[in-house]
């Protein structure tokens, strides 16, 4: 057996024991090979006496549990990044699941062999990796996990959530389906009986959490892409708009290097101004997006958008106004 293969079914084997569920054809990705490769390697394992198995459930193979192979040794790249990703994010302390990645960071650190800790602790100390400003999540650990577990085994559970669109705390009976890190915070996606569809419910609203003896039938996985269309961030309207922007040369250069929305398309004028472009299903986040350049961005479509706009701006003008003329 040549060693490029000896090191192919040791990814494969780290691969199968990771918290994923991976097809054939995930796995092909993943490891560069065609699906007959990726088939002759799982019947190495088998010969092997590895556990491997399909679930059908999930359309994947997993490594079961009870068994355990040492991963493989860390180069020093890789075990930079996995330290800066964990024990740098800055303010992530208390966020569930990225707060406990600071202590494994620790333990990670601790476990490297002597020259590598040094090189690596000296990199580590000129690092920090921001995620901009987070949303408060002291005490959310219970939750974060009550629901991981819900989530995994399927149980249907009822929410005592405080709503800001009804402006009250309301009790809900859903089917938790994926936790959500998004933005600034985590969200719990499921389908809610009472509202009959699959809403977003963020965490540090969620007041209180049951979870019922009742198992759901496992659904179709939500497809974020799909579950969230093209919103311009998470909350889909149910109608698409083309938006086009023109931005001013003062910020031209930095929108322009920013992929805001997966459908956007920009120019750079030869005059340093910067046309964005990008179909938005709709209007209410990339309005407050907009507001945010100020006088260095104009809406050139859709007309209702400009409307949106200068609405609010003659409102922000209204609450000034006086002051403003007092001063001229």
């Amino acid at each position: 057996m040549n060693v490029s293969r000896v090191h192919r079914l040791l990814r494969l084997i780290t691969l199968l024991q990771g918290g994923r569920h991976y097809s054939a054809a995930d796995l092909a990705r993943e490891l560069e090979v065609s699906k007959r490769t990726v088939y002759r390697d799982l019947n190495m394992l088998e010969l092997a006496h590895i556990p491997y198995y399909f679930d059908p459930d999930t359309g994947g193979y997993r490594i079961r549990g009870y068994f355990f192979l040492p991963p493989i040794n860390l180069t020093l790249t890789e075990a930079l990044s996995m330290l800066a990703m964990t024990g740098r994010i800055e303010g992530a302390k208390n966020v569930p699941l990225l707060g406990h990645g600071t202590r494994a960071a620790v333990k990670l650190e601790g476990a490297l062999p002597s020259s590598i800790r040094e090189h690596v602790g000296s990199v580590l100390d000129k690092m920090r990796v921001s995620l901009g400003p987070l949303a408060d999540h002291e005490g959310l650990d219970a939750t974060f996990d009550t629901l991981g577990r819900a989530v995994v085994d399927r149980r249907i559970c009822v929410l005592s959530y405080h709503s800001l669109h009804e402006r009250k705390t309301i009790r809900l009976t859903v089917k938790p389906l994926k936790l959500l890190f998004m933005g600034r915070a985590w969200y719990l996606i499921a389908y809610s009986r009472g509202h009959g569809e699959t809403r977003t419910f963020k965490l540090s609203r969620i007041e209180e959490i049951a979870i019922s003896s009742r198992v759901f039938t496992k659904p179709r996985d939500v497809d974020l892409d799909g579950y969230f269309g093209n919103a311009w961030s998470m909350i889909p309207e149910g109608r698409e708009y083309r938006v086009h922007l023109r931005f001013a040369p003062k910020v031209a250069r930095n929108v322009s290097e920013v992929r805001w929305h997966r459908t956007q398309e920009t120019e750079l004028r030869p005059d340093g101004w910067l046309d964005y472009q990008a179909t938005v299903d709709g209007l209410g986040e990339i309005t407050w997006w907009i507001l945010g350049y100020g006088d260095q961005v104009e809406v050139i479509a859709p007309p209702s958008l400009r409307k949106s706009v200068v609405g609010i701006a003659k409102s922000v003008l209204s609450k000034y106004g006086a002051l403003a003329e007092d001063r001229s």
